[in-house]
């Protein structure tokens, strides 16, 4: 619940304008369902959780996916 709300803030902003500066991460609000990009560490109030912006763009981490062998070549 807390990853799919933070992508919603997330991709709120994204569509929102034009990109410019990179995300730290989202502050969302633990009773409410609202949030807010972050571009620096923030300091949090004690209902307010960080999720860091690498866990809303690589869904992979920390998932153990087989990796692709690479394609083997032929005599060169």
């Amino acid at each position: 619940m807390v990853l799919q709300l933070a992508r919603q803030v997330y991709f709120r902003f994204l569509s929102s304008g034009p990109g410019g500066i990179e995300p730290a991460g989202i502050v969302l609000k633990v009773a409410a369902t609202e949030g807010r990009v972050v571009f620096e560490a923030p300091v949090l109030l004690p209902d307010e959780h960080f999720v860091p912006i690498e866990w809303l763009r690589n869904r992979s981490v920390g998932r153990n996916r087989p990796g692709r062998p690479a394609p083997s070549r032929g005599p060169l």
